[in-house]
């Protein structure tokens, strides 16, 4: 490396042989052998289990969970050879093969039942069943009871009386052990409503419905932030803008602060709170930028009644594709701090699934893992994980098998990151290809080529590649903002 200006006031920088291709305004690492690269986490899901097929076709709704009081996998669905019914069976994961297997399956709702959901009281240990009933057009839901490798079911209790349009979502707040259900309400102008429900024993009741968003509301999708014991829920508007509301629960209500717009068009929203980084994040199809997969952070703030919201960056994860991208499931892995996205390729079919991990604001992922590559996931392709076996479980409907309901096995390999506690040595100053020279800005220099900096803030290098207020780990301090483009590095 040869060092330009060595008069102790002169910005200082180098040049040096980038390894990697280096972009403009990100933090460069020096390698052992003299070359720099930009820094960088790597990783991927790695698909090792045989896929296993449990029942014929669903066609209007699949969901999964994890019951993590007896550590099986619970699939909800709906049954097309049985005329529709509403079904459940448990399944069981072995990591000693990444097998999985299922006992018989379990009807719950006798009739027509559609845009299935699910989730999972951790208080009661309960897995709760929700679905639109076709005939009295009402929202239903109803409690389940796992026992080896079967579940029994108590009675069912509507939570809106009125029909309803797409999926129905649920989430536990496991500060006050409630249920939270959204749904799109077709027979009201299909604003976005909420209802919360109390498990006691086999049954479940609701308050009456909240309204969420006083407009249409399509594709919404819940989850609780246990750090502040509030919920995000996380839709699409009649222009396919993507908005979120956030609401706090008491008693049997829910207050919903004033909507935040993120920014983008998003279609197949859906949520996840990750509670290492208390983030919740996005994962949704970006109609703008071709109708990909992309995913973003969300810090939420503020107190009951007025809460805020910051956003992390967009990040589009589908590596390969640049378009037809449908997410349809994410799910939190806890043994290595991971959100994991499942979504299809409009193009082959191919369902995926990414995995990502949240530095600072941001989240990055490695190569997404083709799950099945045989025209899978045309409609349903949720993720739950084991946290028992510590794997992760993707369900789908198999093209090559008669779009039957079928599960598969899914381990998550660790992420690395070529970022240490001493190799960082500045920002880039320019871009550069691989092999090329590059010019760094190091320690002393004022990097001047960033963005949505904040003046007097410290920044941390993230082991992403992005920059941060908080640091992560190891911990890296990048410098000390000047104004919103300039930082001067290592201040």
């Amino acid at each position: 490396m040869r060092i330009i200006g060595n008069d102790e006031s002169l910005p200082r920088q180098e040049h040096a042989l980038a390894s990697g291709a280096i972009t403009n305004g990100k933090p460069i690492v020096v390698n052992t052998n003299g070359t720099v690269s930009a820094v960088a986490a790597t990783g991927t899901a790695g698909f090792s289990g045989t896929k296993v097929a449990f029942d014929g076709a669903p066609t209007e709704g699949m969901n999964v969970v994890f019951d993590s009081s007896n550590n099986k996998i619970v699939v909800i669905y709906s049954d097309n050879g049985n005329s529709k019914y509403g079904t459940a069976i448990v399944g069981t994961v072995d990591n000693s093969d990444n097998s999985i297997s299922f006992g018989t399956p379990v009807v719950f709702n006798s009739g027509t039942s559609e845009k299935v959901g699910a989730t999972f009281d951790s208080n009661s240990n309960k897995v709760i069943a929700l679905w639109h009933q076709v005939i009295g057009t009402t929202g239903r839901a109803i409690v389940g009871t796992v026992s080896g490798t079967s579940i029994s079911f108590g009675s069912a209790a509507d939570f809106t009386q009125n029909s309803i349009d797409g999926e129905i979502k649920g989430t536990f707040d496991t500060n006050l052990n409630k249920v939270a259900v959204v749904y799109t309400d077709s027979g009201d102008s299909n604003k976005g409503k909420c209802a919360i429900g109390t498990v006691s024993g086999t049954d479940i009741s609701f308050g009456t419905p909240v309204t969420f968003r006083n407009a249409a509301a399509y594709t919404p999708d819940v989850c609780f932030d246990s750090n502040l014991n509030c919920i995000l829920v996380f839709y699409q508007t009649t222009g396919d803008d993507g908005y979120i509301s956030i609401g706090d629960i008491s008693g049997t209500s829910v207050t919903f602060s004033t909507e935040i717009s993120i920014g983008n068009d998003a279609e197949r929203t859906n949520c996840e709170f990750d509670p290492d980084t208390n983030k919740v994040v996005l994962a949704y199809t970006d109609r703008p930028d071709g109708e990909s997969a992309a995913a973003r952070t969300v810090t939420i703030g503020g107190s009951s009644g007025s809460r805020t919201a910051s956003f992390g960056t967009e990040v589009n994860f589908a590596t390969g594709v640049s378009q037809n991208c449908v997410i349809l499931g994410i799910a939190y892995d806890p043994d290595s701090d991971r959100m994991l996205i499942s979504y299809k390729e409009e193009s082959g079919g191919n369902a995926k699934l990414a995995s990502g991990t949240i530095s600072g604001t941001d989240i990055s992922f490695g190569t997404p893992q083709t799950v099945s590559s045989e025209q899978a996931s045309s409609e349903f392709s949720p993720v739950a994980y084991d946290t028992s076996q510590n794997r992760a479980v993707v369900v789908y409907n198999d093209g090559a098998d008669s779009d039957k309901a079928t599960a598969v096995v899914v381990t998550i390999d660790t992420f690395s990151t070529n970022l240490t506690s001493e190799n960082y040595i500045g920002i880039a100053r320019s871009g550069a290809a691989d092999g090329a020279g590059a010019i760094i800005d190091t320690q002393g220099a004022i990097a001047d080529n960033l963005s949505s900096l904040t003046a007097g803030q410290s920044y941390f290098v993230q082991t992403n590649g992005t920059l941060g207020t908080t640091a992560g780990d190891p911990s890296v301090f990048a410098g000390t903002a000047v104004s919103a483009t300039k930082l001067i590095v290592k201040g």
